[in-house]
């Protein structure tokens, strides 16, 4: 077997370092690191020459000419396969990889606890009222705890929006836990899928109209981009929390602003921004009833391990020619199947 004949390269940072440790007890792997400044008398020929990449899949802290877009998959003509850190892969364009014959893959499931846990902490921390109460005991001498009533979270009505790994996890501790009710959109799962994994399957505006609740669990795609705006949060409860864990652009900021302020629905749990981290005069960090947190959901010490010993192991068994079980564009199949055999020899299975 030849040395280092399959290349892999990643920018600035992994989830964990177990995942460089299962690579490099490859002899026939070799594993290069790039910095987001790196000069192009140095990333070029790493690029150039590389089967895979292991892609950051924050997409603000990784500079613009690294995402995966047609100018990289020219400066990268050898490339076969893009991973993703996590379950995102927002710094890539998946139409271009698809067409250049590229696989994409993530590391769906891997952070699904840590993001199911964020969510109903948010849960419980908007119903009780622990931020309010928090900042007005910091802030005042006598604080009436009269004004800050909270509201029990048990048998009440959750709206999952996409029960997929994250959702489904929500779903369980809610059910579980809470004896909460829980209803689900996802347009791609049936009622049977849906009811187990734990939701009755509603449309978006009947999920919108009921719940206490409603979390956001599903991937950013052209067909979630700005699913929830100004018409969606008017048809919210006034009472009701919109918690979301999944990506920025999903929901519309500007329109969630508004409807704090109109008092149109009673706060929020934002873990995700339309840029990371939001600055400190974002608007919507200036409300109360407005719990933040800068992307950190699935940002555990378990998930970190996790998705990077899968992230791994499935990008290894992909270069030993296996499919990956995690394929974002499985339509990239067959275009992928011949450039790997023109690679490295032989088809992968």
């Amino acid at each position: 077997m030849s040395v280092n004949n399959k290349r892999v390269f990643y920018v600035r940072y992994l989830a964990n370092e177990i995942y460089a440790d299962i690579l490099r007890a490859r002899p026939d792997v070799r594993l290069d690191r790039l910095e987001n400044e790196s000069p192009d008398e140095v990333s070029a020929p790493i690029v150039a020459a590389a089967h895979a990449y292991q892609v950051g899949a924050a997409r603000d802290e990784l500079a613009r000419h690294f995402h995966v877009d047609q100018d990289l998959l020219k400066r990268a003509p050898n490339l076969l396969i893009v991973s993703s850190n996590g379950a995102g892969y927002d710094p890539v364009d998946v139409e271009a990889c698809t067409a250049a014959g590229v696989a994409v893959v993530n590391q769906s499931g891997g952070n699904a606890h840590s993001v199911a846990e964020h969510a109903l902490a948010m849960l419980i921390t908007l119903s009780k009222r622990i931020i309010q109460a928090d900042r007005a005991i910091r802030r005042e001498a006598n604080v009436n705890r009269n004004a800050l009533i909270g509201t029990e979270v048990q048998g009440k009505t959750i709206g999952i929006v996409g029960l997929g790994n994250v959702g489904r996890r929500t779903a369980a501790l809610c059910k579980g836990l809470l004896s909460m009710n829980v209803i689900a959109y996802d347009p791609y799962l049936s009622a049977t899928e849906m009811a187990e994994r734990g939701g009755e399957k509603v449309t978006l505006e009947e999920l919108l109209r009921r719940s206490d609740y409603v979390s956001i669990s599903c991937p950013l795609t052209k067909e979630s981009r700005g699913m929830i705006g100004a018409r969606e949060f008017a048809l919210m409860q006034p009472h009701a929390y919109f918690i979301t864990t999944a990506r920025g652009f999903i929901h519309d900021e500007a329109a969630l602003e508004q409807a704090l302020r109109n008092k149109s629905i009673a706060g929020a749990g934002l873990d995700v921004w339309a840029k990371e981290p939001p600055p400190p005069d974002h608007p919507l960090l200036q409300f109360d009833n407005v719990l933040a947190s800068p992307h950190t959901a699935g940002v555990t010490r378990e998930a970190r391990e996790n998705m990077a010993r899968i992230a791994a192991e499935q990008l290894l068994d992909a270069l030993d020619g296996r499919r990956p079980p995690r394929l974002v564009n499985p339509q990239v199949w067959p275009a992928y199947v011949r450039r790997f055999e023109r690679t490295f020899g032989f088809k992968p299975g």
